[in-house]
Formats: C-alpha cells, structure tokens, sequence
C-alpha cells in the first residue's frame, strides 16, 4: 500500500462537468437543438403532466430545490456569485423546464402521490445540466436566461473550424458503439458484460449519451476489474448496474492510484470498512473525492465540535456529507439549525443527513409549518434537539397527516414539544391502532408510553391503569 501513489485532485467540481467560461460570444444554434438533445427526445412527453398533479405547495419547493442545484452548478463551473444570481433572477421559464424534466423522469413516483428527497432532486438533474453544458458549452448562461428561446446569432458560421468534431457528433458516435453488433452479429464484449450484471441496452445508451468516454472504457482494463473491485468489497451484483449510471467515470479512475488511495485515506479517519459496500451504494461519488475535498469537510466536522471519534462513523453513515461545498452548504445550514437554538455536534453526530436538505424546500417550509401552528422557536430548537431526525420527513407524506391525526387526540401540543419523535411513528401500523386501544380501554396514557412502550408493556400499563380505575370506582 505505501507503493502507491498520492491521490490525484479530482475536485468535486469534475463531477459537474470541468471548467465553465462564461465568454458571452455566441454561436448558431437550431430551434429545436435549444430544446435540448439531451432532453426529452427518448420520450416524446413534454412533462406538463406533472404540473397538474403536483400540490402548489410541493410545486414550490421543487422550483426553489431546481434554482438551488443550479445555483450550485454554475458556481462549480467558475461563474461568480453576482453573475449566477443575476442568472436565477432570469431563469424562471428554465426552472419550469427542470422541473416538467423532473416530474417526466419519475412520473410515475409523482402519480403515485410520492415526494423527493433532496438528493434524489439533484441526481436527477445535476446529469441533465452536465449534458447542457457538454452541448452548448460557454453560452450555457445565455441558454438558461432566455429559455426557451435560442441566442442571437453573431458569430459567422464559418468561424466554426470543421476539423472538430461536435459534441452532438462524438455522442451519436458512442452511442453507435455500443448499440452496433460485429460480423458475427454480437454486440461489443464489453456490452454484453454489462448486460449479464442486469444492465439493458437502453440504460448503456443513456449512460454512454451522458458520458461518452464509457463507450472506449475496455472490458478487461476498465470495466471488468472495477466490477469486481465492488464485488470483493460486498457490493450486490445488483446494485452494480445502480452504480455504475449514478457514476460511470469511476471506471476510467485507476484502482491503484485513485480508489484504493481513496479509501484508505477515509479508513484512516475512521470509516468503517465492514461498510463500504453500503457507502458505495449511496454515494458512489466519494471514491472520485479528492484528498483535498475530504479534509475540508473534515476540518469543517472538527469546527462543528465533533470529535476524532466521531469523525468516521459520520462519514460512514452519510457519505454524502462529502460531495457538499463547505461553504455553499454545510456552513449555511449548520448556522439556520444553531438559530433554532439546536447542538449541531449533536445533531451531526445523530443525524448527518439533516445537513443534507434544501434551505428552501426542506429546512424552512417545515419551520414555518410549525410555526403556523403556534409553536414557538424555542419549542421547535428543543424538538429537533430531541429528535434530530424531524426536518428529514415529507411535509405531505409524513407531517401533516400525522398533525391532522394528532388534533383528533386527547393530547395538548406540548405533549409533541416533550416526544417530537411522535412523528417518526407508523401512524397506520402504531400511532391509531395503539389509541385505538387507549380510548377503547378508557384510561389516560401519556404520548411517550403510548407509542414507545413494547407490546407486552404497552398491554401491562392498559391493564394496570384500567385496574386502578375499577379500585376507585369500588372503593367510592
């Protein structure tokens, strides 16, 4: 292990794309190229749908997570905070599009009624606005402002030098690599070892059209041995083909000098190497992280108060935390929990994936629904410090209709102030049956004992309240 070499700097920003000029020269482009290539042209569905089946409120919070991942983006790709605002002011129609893009990939989680995590907003997005970029390059920024509108013309066609290949051109001809059979018929090695793990031929094209270089990636110098690279490290041969779309360029990194290195940097700061099949199958991208990138975080983790201790098992449980600027997110949402009055070691050390959520469409909303219902900072600070996980649930799928259940109880909302981890209960398999029981019997049981308490304890505290009941009624 001490004959490898030092990691190479791999950035986060490489995950966004490289370097991103924002020239304002501009080029000709197609109506129908503006409406993006790498867009809808699988489906033929423009997306609206989703407008229509989607609360306002959810509706809002998706818009505001959209401008938040592009906000990020740009700034990865060099843009400066000025001129990336000034880009959201004028983004609006854009961010519809992200959004019908959205609800048009998961199409059938939103008809079924479902929300998103941040997370999952940002990978189904952060890919499509990687392809923008690959497509139009430095007049990304005027592509955003006046969607859906094409830039003006200015530069001579001509100026254009034929001798490079578009990019458009180097994507059809990956995608030909990988979907064309050779003379005897057969599709390329490397593809049809793909597909034995359970990948399909349109998931390898779809990859292939984000990232090209996967289509050159040789079965036995790349693909293969970082395949069994994960399985060695546990990884499901399931989970494999998940990885792989999440982050084909994993494959074009060298085990030797980029992933071993990797992870033995991170065991060193205590993550758990029993769990790296878990780690890699939610966030692949932390094997791409360069040392630098992981020290930040880390000397982020120790000013929050975490302990060398601690360090690993927070890493270990939410390997997210890395992929996060420091500075853009980590930071900013550490200080909104510290003004609800919240540890945020502890909370940290508890709940690391709380630093993970959306300002705007998860921390905020979900202070104000509690605030409308008159509960004071103070008591949503000692909540969240009770039960670090709260901000984490769906307003829609979880909070309201738990709230909207808790005001048919016979309880006061101070009882939530003391047990806030009410809301982390089943409310059809625990919260109804068990005051079901409570009302049946006709005892009164506090919030805590009602939910916390183990079956044959919760039978016993009925039995022994119900008794006393009938000791008083005798004895009076």
């Amino acid at each position: 292990m001490k004959a490898l070499r030092a990691i190479q700097s791999l950035e986060f920003s490489s995950i966004f794309g490289g370097n991103f000029s924002i020239a304002r020269s501009r080029a000709t482009f197609p109506q129908k190229l503006f409406f993006c290539r790498a867009k809808f042209a699988e489906s033929g569905v423009d997306g609206s749908f989703s407008l229509r089946v989607v609360s306002p409120t959810s509706l809002a919070a998706e818009k505001e997570e959209a401008k938040a991942v592009l906000t990020l983006f740009m700034k990865k790709q060099g843009l400066s905070k000025a001129v990336a605002a000034r880009t959201i002011n004028k983004s609006d129609l854009f961010i519809d599009h992200l959004v019908s893009r959205l609800h048009l990939v998961h199409k059938s989680r939103y008809l079924a009624g479902r929300e998103f995590a941040t997370l999952e907003i940002r990978d189904a997005l952060i890919p499509y606005l990687e392809t923008l970029h690959e497509e139009h390059g430095n007049i990304l920024v005027e592509l955003v402002e006046n969607f859906p509108n094409a830039p003006v013309k200015e530069r001579p066609a001509a100026q254009v030098s034929p001798s490079h290949p578009t990019v458009d051109s180097k994507r059809l001809k990956a995608v030909s690599r990988v979907s064309e059979a050779g003379p005897k018929g057969d599709l390329r090695p490397q593809v049809l070892y793909l597909i034995e793990l359970g990948m399909d031929l349109e998931r390898i094209k779809l990859i292939t059209r984000r990232f090209t270089a996967f289509s050159y990636y040789s079965l036995e110098g790349k693909i293969k041995p970082f395949v069994e690279f994960l399985l060695d490290l546990g990884v499901a041969k399931s989970d494999i083909p998940v990885i792989l779309t999440k982050s084909p360029k994993l494959c074009g990194l060298s085990l030797s000098e980029n992933l071993i290195p990797t992870m033995i940097f991170l065991e060193d700061l205590g993550v758990d190497k029993k769990q790296w099949a878990k780690i890699i199958r939610r966030c692949p991208t932390v094997l791409s992280c360069s040392k630098q990138k992981i020290k930040s975080t880390v000397d982020f983790l120790y000013e929050m108060g975490i302990l060398a201790e601690s360090i690993g098992k927070i890493l270990t449980r939410c390997p997210n935390i890395i992929s996060y600027s420091v500075e853009d997110k980590l930071r900013p949402t550490a200080e909104y929990f510290r003004s609800l009055g919240v540890d945020v070691s502890v909370l940290l050390q508890r709940s690391p994936q709380s630093v993970g959520l959306s300002m705007e469409a998860n921390l905020k909303p979900v202070t104000e629904f509690f605030i409308e219902r008159g509960f004071r900072m103070e008591e949503i600070g000692i909540m969240i410090s009770r039960y670090t996980s709260l901000y984490i649930f769906s307003l829609k799928e979880n909070l309201i209709p738990k709230w909207e259940f808790f005001l048919t109880m016979d309880y006061d909302k101070s009882e939530l102030v003391k047990f806030p981890t009410y809301f982390g209960y089943s409310l059809e398999e625990r919260i109804k049956p068990r005051y079901a029981r409570v009302k049946e019997c006709g005892v009164t049981v506090c919030l805590k004992q009602v939910l916390s308490l183990s079956s044959c304890d919760f039978d016993k505290t009925l039995n022994k309240k119900m008794k006393k009941i009938a000791f008083r009624r005798g004895f009076n």
